[in-house]
């Protein structure tokens, strides 16, 4: 009987589970949960005996994709695919896949959460500041990017955006003012909120020049990947700007430094958690799901990110 993984290192919400436990069972497959886990010996070898698996942050690297003997397809329940190790996949025929949209919203409202905790001085009693007419850059206008636009202009803000790949009719069509290079979105916007992929031409990208340029007040806030900041030059400005302040779904390698010398101008989740609702973790287990039926009952490689 074919048999799909669900392996998640943190807890999927149980009504997910249950969808995709209607697809599977409904296909007539078989379905295996693995969740959290805290050795990667469990999942080598949970992974033994699947054709199909559901991944959310954890790392399908290549020692578990070759345990995996008869896997043929892995879906990543989420957009980012960084943790799927895609050339040891493509080597041993393995379809890889993400969920793109599946959890945008969910990702938008945790930074936009993330942003009012912050400027409220993480509800101290303090005296805080307002969001409403403050300007945030979006530095990537992909799924999350627009619902963190429309949410942001619901609190008045207003909103640009820079995305390359994205032109700038679709982005002015949304009521978003686009702008031609990514400096001029750092220096025009109080917030930044961060949603490019982790490669090898964005990994430490987001530097002290590029966020030096800032205005005073100036807030990053980071749902997309840890590795694209440049963590030495993060700190450098950390300490060079006394109003700069750092938000972020995923901690840094530096996070003691922070806790040590920046108390209230930074926030860092305890895990990667802006998919961590019941809605998104529903949404992109079905979309997952469904799309490993697709692939093994039809060979539909929609969503493929492989070669």
């Amino acid at each position: 009987m074919t048999k799909v993984l669900i392996a998640t290192d943190k807890p999927f919400a149980p009504a997910a589970v249950n969808a995709i436990r209607e697809v599977v069972e409904g296909a007539g497959y078989e379905l295996a949960l693995l969740e959290s886990y805290t050795d990667k010996a469990e999942l080598i070898a949970a992974v033994a005996d699947v054709d199909g698996m559901i991944i959310r942050s954890d790392k399908a690297t290549r020692e578990v994709l070759e345990a995996a003997k008869n896997l043929k397809v892995i879906v990543r329940a989420g957009a980012g695919y960084d943790n799927i190790d895609l050339e040891a996949c493509t080597e041993r025929g393995i379809v890889a896949m993400n969920t793109p949209g599946q959890n945008s919203n969910a990702v938008a409202e945790l930074a936009l959460g993330m942003m009012v905790f912050l400027a409220r001085k993480g509800y101290s009693g303090k005296a805080g500041v307002e969001l409403r007419g403050k300007n945030i850059g979006i530095h990537a206008y992909g799924n999350v990017g627009k619902h963190v636009a429309n949410i942001a202009k619901g609190f008045g803000m207003t909103v640009y955006a820079f995305d390359p790949f994205v032109s700038k009719e679709a982005i002015e069509a949304d009521g978003v003012k686009a702008v031609d290079t990514v400096e001029e979105l750092y220096s025009t916007c109080h917030y930044v909120s961060l949603h490019i992929p982790a490669n090898d031409k964005t990994k430490k990208s987001i530097n002290y020049d590029l966020l030096n340029k800032m205005p005073e007040g100036g807030i990053l806030v980071n749902t997309a990947r840890k590795e694209v900041i440049d963590e030495e030059g993060m700190l450098k400005l950390m300490e060079d700007r006394k109003d700069f302040a750092y938000i972020s779904d995923i901690a840094p390698d530096c996070k003691d430094e922070f806790a040590a010398k920046y108390e209230g101008r930074f926030f860092f989740t305890p895990k990667k958690m802006g998919a961590q609702t019941a809605e998104a973790n529903i949404n992109a287990g079905i979309a997952g799901a469904n799309q490993i039926v697709n692939l093994i009952e039809k060979g539909d490689e929609t969503f493929r990110v492989n070669k």
